[in-house]
């Protein structure tokens, strides 16, 4: 069976997973609804928290009984997702978001490109994984300069609430192809099958033994945590600065594009640039950007932010390539929760400095404060690094 269609049919349920016109005005109609920024923060650690608690469980049953049902769980909570926030009017109602939101995000992380990575080895064409992953966030970030784009114009021609149907649109027809995958078989390197007991053992001693693998997840999941907080609240940074909300769909739509030729050229800069210099300069970026964000209150800080999106768009293909061209297929979705598991825990971590520097110094205090932190991991990579991560 050729398995590479689920490879389009993946690309699709990216694309219309992220047609939500509703984040480009979210945190603006979250405030509205009278969430301040800590509370925010607030249904963020509950979103991580959940992750934290289930990554692992769903990352084993996605090994054992199937990544497609994962996939399809994730799709059907987004669903759910949109419709609560349309009549959400309380804490616990984004409260609750949050959760499901969690749940569909743990269901799916380990499990789509645990699916992606062996539609390609059952083809013969795992070489081509950050190719495949670079693509498939390109339908993502394509899709989301769309919603952005159409977005702002809808909200202001509309109001925010159609934001909401379009994008409860948008999930739907995700979870419709999703249902439409096709469960590869699983190529092992072993014929003995693992027991649901052992997974999490053999996820840890598979870390124990791969030092260079740790490094560079950790890496990912600092400036995964770092992109996290702009995405977030880059509305309120630039509504800060004075910027019109007719333009902010503009603004998310470039932000977005930005990242698409880091992406997609990823798996040829890998070749180019070794590991350590490549993570190390996004780390440098990382560190700097958040700085200036932190320190220059006005328009010129926007171009900041353009500059660490790009170099956001080349980390994420090369830091889960790097993991998956490692790790055994009986045991993929498993271990690949673990880079999001680690991620989650980090974003808890960070999420709590940010909420409190926030609440003292507004956005600026909260970004200065994640700039302290990649910094700190900055000089533990460069030190920890030079011996471990092959060139």
């Amino acid at each position: 069976m050729n398995y590479i269609q689920n490879v389009w049919k993946l690309y699709a349920i990216r694309f219309f997973h992220n047609l939500i016109p509703a984040y480009v005005i979210e945190r603006l109609f979250w405030e509205q609804r009278g969430m301040t920024i800590q509370m925010v923060v607030y249904t963020e650690i509950i979103y991580a928290v959940t992750i934290v608690l289930l990554e692992i469980p769903t990352g084993i049953i996605a090994d054992k009984w199937g990544r497609k049902k994962m996939i399809v769980i994730n799709a059907f909570f987004g669903c759910c997702e949109f419709l609560i926030l349309l009549f959400a009017t309380e804490f616990w109602h984004f409260a609750i978001v949050a959760f499901l939101a969690g749940v569909g995000c743990s269901a799916s992380s380990g499990s789509e490109n645990a699916l992606l990575y062996d539609s390609l080895l059952s083809n013969g064409e795992q070489q081509s994984f950050e190719k495949c992953l670079g693509r498939l966030n390109a339908y993502d970030f394509s899709a989301a300069i769309l919603a952005a784009l159409s977005g702002s114009l809808m909200a202001g021609w509309f109001g925010f609430e159609l934001n909401y149907w379009v994008s409860f649109a948008g999930m739907l027809v995700s979870l419709c192809i999703s249902l439409l995958l096709v469960e590869p078989g699983v190529k092992s390197k072993t014929d003995n099958p693992v027991a649901v007991k052992e997974y999490v053992t053999a996820s840890l001693h598979f870390f124990r033994k791969n030092q260079a693998v740790c490094l560079v997840l950790l890496s990912g999941m600092v400036t995964g945590a770092a992109l996290n907080f702009i995405d977030e609240f880059w509305q309120l940074y630039i509504s800060r600065l004075g910027v019109p909300v007719i333009y902010f769909g503009l603004f998310s739509a470039v932000i977005f594009f930005l990242r698409l030729p880091g992406n997609i050229l990823a798996h040829r800069i890998k070749n180019m640039i070794s590991y350590r210099m490549l993570i190390s300069g996004t780390l440098f970026i990382f560190t700097a950007g958040l700085l200036v964000l932190c320190a220059v209150k006005g328009y010129t800080s926007l171009v900041v932010i353009f500059l660490i999106c790009t170099a956001s768009g080349i980390i994420e293909p090369v830091v889960t390539g790097y993991l998956h061209h490692r790790i055994d297929s009986s045991m993929r979705a498993t271990i690949d929760s673990f880079q999001s598991l680690g991620l989650r825990t980090i974003i808890i971590i960070v999420g709590l400095g940010f909420g409190f520097f926030s609440s003292r110094y507004d956005i600026f205090g909260g970004y200065g404060f994640i700039s302290f932190i990649c910094g700190v991991f900055l000089v533990y990579f460069l030190s920890s690094s030079k011996y471990v991560i092959e060139e």
